[in-house]
């Protein structure tokens, strides 16, 4: 199994990133673990073709974290033509998020259709959800508004565990979230704690050994973290980044 990092940079574009968009290639389908503001370009960019995708996953409500369904969803109506089903699974009140986006950008999608089958999953946190044959996710809570539930992931895809901290400060249900994972994917906006509702190296640092995660990579690196990020012992990601599973 291949896990891709289309996009690893935070809401503002640092570094030139992308917004955070993760890609799982499987039979099944391929898996996108978020789809911000910038998804679609980074698909063009690292060759992955829309109409590969079966399933979405959503951590939260903010554009760089789900911005890019409306532009992906218009491109498979209007460009590829889709004709299967799209699921995408989410906090709850995705589906109307989604909506609002849509319209926002598109006055009259909503009204149009997709033309092709959407199923919109709402993720209940401390319930483990099953997608299909090989894949289920179990929401946390997260510490980070963002206008719908904030969610930390914890998803199990044909026999491998990823976990993804989302957006959040400390919690210790990341503890749970991280256990035993075959990969960990965290969030390290900061150096050292400045503000709340996002993760930091020295917080980090100080609570990852209290989860036995197989592989740790930091990800969605504010302009401070990304200047150090190539002389730390941490796994730092960087769009394009590859990791076999």
């Amino acid at each position: 199994m291949k896990f891709k990092f289309l996009g690893s940079g935070d809401a503002f574009g640092t570094g030139g990133r992308f917004n955070t968009c993760f890609h799982i290639a499987r039979e099944r389908g391929g898996l996108l673990i978020d789809c911000g503001a910038s998804s679609l370009v980074a698909m063009g960019h690292f060759g992955v073709h829309p109409n590969s995708i079966d399933t979405i996953i959503i951590s939260h409500g903010h554009g760089d974290h789900f911005g890019g369904l409306a532009f992906l969803l218009r491109a498979l109506r209007l460009v590829h033509q889709r004709d299967r089903l799209l699921t995408i699974a989410g906090p709850v009140g995705i589906g109307k998020r989604i909506d609002d986006s849509l319209e926002a950008a598109f006055p009259g999608a909503v009204a149009h259709g997709t033309k092709f089958p959407v199923k919109i999953v709402e993720l209940e946190v401390g319930v483990a959800t099953r997608l299909d044959d090989g894949l289920s996710v179990s929401a946390f809570e997260a510490v980070h508004p963002s206008g719908t539930p904030t969610l930390s992931l914890r998803v199990t895809c044909d026999g491998r565990v990823i976990s993804y901290t989302g957006d959040t400060e400390w919690t210790d249900a990341l503890v749970d979230v991280g256990r035993d994972a075959d990969l960990l994917i965290c969030e390290c906006f900061w150096t050292q704690p400045r503000h709340r509702y996002h993760l930091d190296l020295q917080t980090l640092r100080e609570k990852l050994p209290r989860i036995s995660a197989k592989q740790v990579v930091l990800t969605h690196m504010s302009e401070e973290m990304l200047t150090i990020a190539d002389d730390i012992p941490e796994t730092t990601a960087f769009d394009g980044m590859e990791i076999e599973l």
